[in-house]
């Protein structure tokens, strides 16, 4: 959380650097807790109290979507970032004074409701990466897939966050054992999604190079096939990686 307020000087400096500015965008399912986890990141920036974030829902401006407690017009807000630098072992050892670099964040909530997948697709499209959020109990949702195929479609990479873990512990009773492998098959499951594009954008890919959609016998074939296949793992999901997340109750 910012405890000091950012000058006019370091705002300025970060307009004025694209490296410096950041476009994400939030996507799920309704009700997996995209404005929740606005609210939370809103409120690590002292724009509002952290007892209302979850309540106030500050990016649901519209009376419309305050009275259906659902968003309904993607929105933005700017936030800040301060990415401080991992330090190895030896270089905490020695003392060594991490590096801060402050980002300037411009935020999309964007709606979780089929009937509002334009306002999804306008959002991806002035995005640079987006947040994929996933109820893990109720797992993966009809417009989970459908956000995920439209980030691929928009060729936005993406970070998977497994929110609501809070719930497998107060309304399912589940050991850590028991999340571990729950988290484990939500990942295998988005990634057997991601596989399908993978596989689907593959075959577009070799039918533009041969010019036909059966398999050849020629070193020619051997090569297309290489080419479309390479760097498929970096797509794909894995805590390890750093693109998955998971996410609770501030309560929790």
């Amino acid at each position: 959380m910012f405890k000091e307020k950012i000058s006019q000087e370091a705002i300025k400096k970060m307009q004025n650097d694209p490296e410096m500015i950041r476009n994400i965008c939030i996507l799920a399912h309704v009700d997996h807790g995209k404005t929740t986890l606005s609210d939370s990141l809103i409120s690590n920036n002292q724009i509002i109290n952290q007892k209302l974030a979850g309540k106030l829902k500050y990016m649901d401006s519209r009376e419309d979507e305050q009275i259906r407690q659902i968003t309904m017009k993607a929105s933005s807000i700017t936030l800040f970032h301060q990415k401080v630098q991992r330090l190895t072992k030896e270089q905490k050892e020695a003392g060594v004074e991490p590096n801060q670099q402050l980002y300037k964040i411009n935020l999309m909530d964007s709606p979780g409701h089929v009937d509002f997948t334009n306002e999804v697709s306008s959002a991806l499209r002035l995005s640079d990466g987006a947040l994929v959020l996933i109820d893990v109990v109720e797992g993966i949702s009809p417009q989970s897939l459908t956000v995920l195929r439209q980030a691929w479609d928009e060729k936005i990479r993406t970070c998977l966050v497994l929110n609501k873990i809070d719930r497998l512990i107060l309304e399912r009773s589940m050991e850590a054992d028991d999340i571990f492998q729950h988290c484990q098959n939500i990942i295998e499951q988005v990634n057997a999604v991601i596989s399908s594009f993978i596989n689907e954008t593959n075959m577009q890919k070799y039918i533009k190079n041969t010019g036909t959609t059966g398999s050849g016998d020629s070193s020619d074939d051997e090569d297309n096939e290489d080419e479309v296949l390479d760097n498929e793992s970096k797509f794909f999901y894995a805590p390890e990686k750093g693109n998955v997340a998971f996410a609770s109750s501030i309560d929790c």
